[in-house]
């Protein structure tokens, strides 16, 4: 659990990633459902803006993490596909990084037009698991260890669906579009080396972080809808 932690820190705390979690915060309303919630730091900034939110996630160890980093916000165990929220219950549902993880993506998103009011706005958002931007001097190995990584993801290319499961299931309004996060420094290297393990790639890499010369892009994958 610790090492997933500072996995989602390395990320959420990039100021690419902070100016795309605000751009998902904008319509959501005043009580908010965030969706796989992991360390709850999107929770902690909803309720800092006056919001209304719950964090919900399936592993209580995640839960307990998030309540204890963000003991103003509210958290609860739960799956996506089942949430543990009444109907209609909520102005805004947020999935950040969750839905390649779930069983069934579909079903989930189906639980986020049962838990939101009429008119409230679903966020669903996350990386194409089989794209990833890495400047290296061994590309077939860099494109090896990328398809060896979304073989361990349960759906990871759900993130092209977005944009369909939401007009499967009753969304109106939908869109969708594609913000890259670009490193260029040593604060991805937790990154790569959940990629690729110790070894002579992520050597090359860590040498390129010291010299200014690492390169690193992943494509996060937006999309919206209005529940009818």
């Amino acid at each position: 659990m610790s090492t997933l932690l500072s996995l989602l820190d390395a990320f959420d705390e990039l100021p690419q990633a902070r100016a795309l979690r605000e751009l998902t915060y904008r319509g959501l309303g005043d009580a908010v459902v965030d969706v796989g919630c992991g360390g709850g730091r999107a929770v902690g900034e909803l309720v800092a803006r006056g919001v209304a939110a719950i964090g919900v996630d399936l592993h209580p160890g995640m839960v307990e993490a998030a309540a204890e980093r963000w003991p103003g916000g509210e958290f609860r165990v739960g799956d996506a596909t089942a949430l543990p929220l009444a109907d209609g219950s909520v102005t805004g549902y947020r999935a950040d990084k969750v839905l390649h993880a779930v069983a069934e993506p579909g079903r989930a998103v189906a639980e986020a037009r049962r838990v939101l009011a009429p008119n409230g706005r679903a966020v669903l958002l996350g990386q194409d698991w089989d794209t990833w931007v890495i400047e290296s001097g061994d590309p077939a190995r860099t494109r090896a260890l990328i398809r060896a990584r979304a073989e361990r993801v349960a759906h990871p290319l759900v993130a092209r669906r977005y944009r369909n499961l939401l007009l499967d299931n009753g969304f109106a309004d939908v869109t969708a579009e594609v913000h890259t996060i670009v490193w260029t420094d040593g604060t991805c290297l937790p990154v790569l080396a959940d990629l690729a393990g110790e070894g002579a790639w992520l050597d090359e890499q860590i040498a390129r972080a010291r010299a200014d010369r690492l390169f690193l892009a992943l494509p996060i994958i937006v999309a919206t809808g209005t529940r009818t």
